[in-house]
């Protein structure tokens, strides 16, 4: 059984200083994959520190939201991608 989680990172932050501080934060971790959207593969340590960085960077007082799923294998292999390639995928990184 793997020890990392592959996750989907998707925010809407509405200052442009947070969202700024959310997308480098995330950057840390894995690939932009399209506009506010993030896959990462993290260990379960580095879960709890990123989203302890993520909530540091959110104001739900002014409506931010950060929604992270995780992907089982199987859901992973069904992912299917339409349109143009980002350039994570045309590189095969993440």
């Amino acid at each position: 059984m793997s020890t990392h989680q592959h996750l989907v990172i998707t925010y809407d932050v509405s200052d442009d200083t947070n969202r700024r501080h959310v997308r480098q934060t995330l950057e840390q971790y894995g690939a932009w994959k399209q506009y506010s959207v993030f896959e990462l593969e993290v260990s379960q340590t580095n879960r709890v520190e990123l989203e302890e960085d993520l909530q540091s960077h959110i104001d739900a007082g002014d409506g931010d939201r950060v929604r992270i799923y995780r992907l089982c294998n199987g859901c992973q292999e069904e992912i299917t991608n339409l349109g143009a390639k980002t350039s994570e995928e045309q590189s095969n990184v993440i």
